[in-house]
């Protein structure tokens, strides 16, 4: 599934675990809290779990939004965008 992870994370080493934890997945990093990629259902229920062991969650959050190539092609940016062919090509040759 295409997945994008965002998160809001107020300690500098809880937010560089969670990051490490997405590169580690086969993420790909669009924003400084925000990674979108490809990820096995199997994989994405271990990201979650890793990440709730991860965070405190009376101060932080992560958002884990599924998605799909439809929904990427429909969406509109106004500003600077990430890379789109190195993540969106990468992403879509592997499963469209």
């Amino acid at each position: 599934m295409i997945l994008w992870v965002i998160y809001d994370i107020k300690e500098d080493k809880v937010r560089t675990k969670i990051a490490k934890s997405c590169l580690n997945f086969g993420l790909y990093r669009v924003q400084k809290s925000v990674f979108l990629g490809d990820v096995a259902k199997s994989r994405f229920e271990e990201l979650k779990l890793i990440s709730k062991d991860i965070i405190n969650p009376e101060t932080d959050s992560v958002y884990f939004l599924p998605t799909s190539k439809e929904f990427i092609d429909k969406s509109y940016l106004i500003g600077q965008s990430f890379d789109e062919e190195l993540v969106l090509d990468e992403i879509t040759s592997k499963f469209f």
